[in-house]
């Protein structure tokens, strides 16, 4: 089995050699994810997509921990009430805390589909981790999941009473399109002289990479998630013809050209994820400007290893990091 490497410097990693990762947990955790989507199925709709999902989420979810303490909250939005969940662990830290945005394409997820991630995170970092909700694709296209993650974060970071946070003591974060929303809210906090996150948390993040060259290419195919699945992705949430979300940074943080100010970044790259040279891309544009970037190189682990942290090694060590992480950010 290959070792998992941190990379303070490096930009880029050549390609594993093997066909597939190969450790018995990982493997057996694709098995299962497989199950939740019927082979048969064509075109399915938006509501079946939303559904199977769901089910995978529930399947894999390990229970709160005792002790901890869980409210449903609100935030204000453009379009009305955010929908936030607060986390609370029985040993956690005063004043430490982490907003969290959820992955799933911007077209899936909500509170409940990472109610198992953020319950995990704040038991093993002793933060309390706000969640946010957001408005999802097609229904809702770029701007709204943006304006929302932004909307959420800067509640929470103006009232921290409310909260029971230290907005000195916050990071942010998120999985895939929830790595996205994180990165464009930084950016977009930083343009506007606003309080910064101490960090940014992102876990397989989409930043908006040349889907034509590098681990699109090289791993177009892979389990959990296909270059093809985040061009669908992009469609549904970028729209026809929004030549407008094309050019944001907002949309995709790989085209901003100033990366100086932005918070510390510690980012997970799997290796089977078309995904995986987003981080270090946008890790060596953080490095140019003078920020701190770890990207965690994963050499077993695919799109959505978060949930597969009960059945494989390798997971569960990335998920230890990642709590290692929010630690330090928030110390």
């Amino acid at each position: 089995m290959m070792a998992n490497i941190c990379h303070d410097n490096v930009t880029t990693v050549l390609d594993d050699p093997r066909p597939a990762p190969d450790e018995a947990g990982i493997v057996a955790f694709m098995a299962q994810s497989e199950g939740f989507f019927p082979d048969d199925a064509v075109d399915p709709s938006m509501a079946e997509m939303r559904a199977c999902y769901d089910d995978l989420c529930r399947h894999f979810h390990g229970g709160r921990p005792a002790g901890m303490k869980v409210d449903d909250m609100n935030a204000p939005g453009a379009a009305g009430a955010i929908a936030l969940r607060r986390y609370v662990p029985a040993r956690g830290r005063d004043g430490a805390g982490l907003i969290y945005l959820h992955g799933g394409g911007y077209v899936l997820g909500s509170l409940d589909t990472h109610d198992d991630i953020c319950c995990g995170l704040a038991e093993l970092s002793g933060a309390t981790v706000i969640a946010a909700d957001y408005r999802l694709a097609p229904e809702h296209r770029f701007p709204a999941a943006f304006e929302d993650s932004a909307a959420a974060t800067h509640h929470i970071l103006s009232n921290p009473g409310t909260f029971g946070i230290d907005p000195s003591r916050t990071a942010l974060g998120g999985d895939s399109a929830g790595g996205n929303l994180t990165a464009a809210v930084c950016l977009y906090r930083r343009d506007q002289g606003l309080q910064m996150p101490t960090g940014q948390v992102l876990i397989y993040p989409a930043l908006g990479g040349d889907m034509s060259r590098g681990s699109y290419i090289s791993r177009a195919n892979a389990p959990g998630l296909t270059t093809a699945d985040m061009q669908a992705y992009d469609g549904w949430y970028i729209g026809p013809e929004n030549e407008a979300a094309l050019r944001s940074k907002f949309r995709a943080p790989l085209l901003e050209t100033d990366y100086a100010g932005l918070p510390p970044a510690f980012m997970v790259a799997c290796e089977w994820d078309p995904l995986r040279d987003d981080c270090f891309d946008y890790a060596a544009r953080l490095r140019a400007a003078g920020v701190k970037a770890v990207v965690r190189h994963e050499p077993e682990l695919i799109h959505a290893a978060l949930r597969a942290r009960y059945v494989s090694p390798a997971a569960g060590a990335m998920f230890a990091a990642l709590a290692g992480a929010v630690r330090d950010f928030t110390a």
